[in-house]
């Protein structure tokens, strides 16, 4: 399976200059603990609620003037949309990632996907195979 068929279109994403405290209330509003930085369709970086406790909060940085900027990982794993899922399970197994950006071949964030999503994933092959498996051994010979 191809990671755009398991992936989440239209992740919500923050902005370099928008504060800290608007990256926390989006995080809030969605329940995810992290949100990519883009500028347009390019992805710069993620800001994690990690980030902004410990970048930011901790060092006595205001979260209302602390732009996203400031305290986001500007290094960004990825896969390609078109990579199958195995490939993208393989980068988030090395790199010990829960989540993984997608990206077009034009370099333009189109999604996120999980390690929820490849489980799920894993669950649809192995149930179609167990039907076929089963399909297989009802047929006459």
């Amino acid at each position: 399976m191809l990671v755009r068929d398991a992936m989440t279109p239209h992740v919500a994403t923050v902005a370099p200059g928008d504060s800290l405290q608007l990256a926390a209330a989006r995080m809030g509003e969605l329940d995810v603990g992290a949100l990519p930085v883009t500028e347009g369709d390019a992805l710069l970086g993620m800001i994690t609620d990690r980030d902004i406790a410990v970048r930011a909060v901790a060092r006595g940085m205001d979260p209302s003037s602390t732009r996203v900027a400031e305290a986001m990982t500007p290094q960004s794993i990825w896969c390609y949309e078109d990579q199958d899922t195995l490939e993208a399970a393989r980068i988030m197994e090395a790199m010990a990632l829960r989540r993984l950006m997608v990206l077009d071949r034009g370099q333009r964030l189109v999604g996120m996907i999980t390690v929820d999503d490849l489980a799920s994933v894993a669950r649809q092959e192995r149930v179609a195979g167990e039907v076929i498996d089963r399909s297989a051994a009802r047929r006459p010979a």
